[in-house]
């Protein structure tokens, strides 16, 4: 068990020193964003906004400060005891919570593997129809784009990924937020929208915004912050404010991709759910925006389901290299991404999951929505718990407001079960 590093300077301790020191402090909470967005998360946007319009505005906004309040909670965590999240939950609350988590993660791995990999293949066979039959060429788009993430995160490590990661963060919101404001909405109901909240009559309508609320953001993947930190230097409390300023950024980059697509759905809505409603909303743009509008708005949804794959494959095999060093290593040493269980469990991901592509996308996508969706409440029980004790984060523990927002995020998320979502 690491020891609880004293306070003092770290890279970005202090958000500032120019663009470039600023664009550095930025980079874990843009990346934790964008992985944390994917088809499901645009298809559920821009159906929610076609069936609802934007009376639920609000609900991306909450959404995000969820997220936001969890994901702080978790650097803050790290920083005052020097432990991820992950290595504090296995090693305190004993081996059945250690077995249990891999079990989970493991399934929640090959799911969301497989919705990726075919969000991508459809997407690329939209913007590329190189072959007859649909099915075939999402099949085999998507089995290349999984093979393009596995060596960019095998070849160029944490600094390529980031450059990477990058590109497709400016194509994707550039992209989407342009589309939102051409298309025309009214910006009155807009704005009516985002400032009061409106809860639909409908129990149908009701889910749906429970489900916008619940997709903001990532699931499993907020673990992954606390690797990305400390890729940048940050291991001390010292980087905590430059932490909820990076987190802030990303989250708010968030919510405003999720109005935009929310925005979209509510003026041209169709029909359909996960990658196949992303291209059909691409085809039904090209009425009012023409075959250019079309074509770009297909790439923010590439850049939009790529950075998802390639931060899920950089990312995912940290959690699992984490669990095996505290199961079957040394605890005491720290994860090495050019170790065999980050490198095997990798190759695993970008392999395995194409087996799920036998399935209809929405059978997997459902799967992968309700084991994310499961993720949620129990971290926020994990904060409520590791942070809300002195003995062991001192004077960081949680603040009376964070308490209830966290209590908050885990009565939504069984919510969100009840209505079977």
């Amino acid at each position: 068990m690491a020891s609880r590093p004293e306070t003092g300077s770290a890279e970005g301790s202090r958000p500032g020193g120019g663009a470039k020191g600023l664009a550095a402090a930025l980079g874990p909470g843009l990346l934790v964003a964008a992985t944390g967005v994917g088809a499901g998360d645009l298809a559920t946007a821009a159906f929610t906004g076609g069936r609802l319009g934007v009376s639920v505005l609000w609900a991306v906004v909450l959404g995000a400060f969820l997220k936001f309040v969890i994901n702080e909670g978790l650097a803050r965590w790290q920083l005052a005891t020097g432990e991820t999240l992950l290595e504090g939950a296995l090693t305190r609350f004993g081996p059945a919570v250690r077995w249990a988590f891999l079990l989970y993660f493991l399934l929640w791995s090959f799911f969301v593997g497989s919705a990726l990999i075919s969000a991508c293949g459809a997407t690329a066979h939209a913007m590329l129809p190189v072959f007859e039959d649909a099915v075939r060429g999402k099949t085999v788009l998507g089995a290349g784009l999984s093979l393009v993430g596995l060596a960019l995160v095998l070849r160029g490590g944490f600094p390529l990924f980031e450059r990477v990661m990058g590109a497709c963060i400016g194509v994707m919101f550039v992209t989407v937020l342009v589309t939102a404001v051409v298309v025309g909405p009214e910006w009155g109901a807009v704005l009516r929208g985002l400032l009061v909240p409106t809860l639909p009559r409908s129990t149908e309508g009701l889910g749906w915004t429970v489900a916008l609320l619940g997709g903001v953001g990532g699931t499993v993947t907020v673990l992954c912050y606390g690797y990305w930190i400390r890729e940048k230097g940050r291991t001390s409390v010292a980087s905590l404010r430059t932490c909820r300023v990076d987190l802030g950024v990303g989250y708010a980059a968030t919510a405003l991709f999720g109005l935009a697509m929310v925005t979209i759905g509510s003026t041209v809505p169709v029909e359909g759910r996960g990658a196949g409603l992303v291209v059909q909303l691409a085809d039904a743009l090209a009425v009012p925006l023409g075959e250019a509008g079309r074509w770009a708005f297909l790439a923010g949804a590439m850049g939009a389901v790529f950075s998802s794959l390639l931060g899920v494959w950089q990312s995912a095999p940290y959690i699992f290299a984490d669990v095996h060093r505290l199961a079957f290593a040394d605890a005491a040493r720290p994860v090495d991404t050019r170790g065999r269980p980050y490198r095997s469990f990798l190759v695993a991901l970008a392999l395995v999951p194409n087996l799920g592509l036998l399935f209809e996308f929405r059978t997997v996508q459902k799967v992968y929505a309700v084991f994310g969706a499961l993720f949620i409440p129990m971290l926020a029980l994990a904060l409520l718990a590791m942070n809300g004790r002195r003995e062991w984060v001192g004077e960081h523990r949680n603040r009376p407001l964070t308490t209830a927002v966290l209590w908050s995020a885990v009565a939504l998320f069984l919510l969100f079960g009840a209505l079977g979502l």
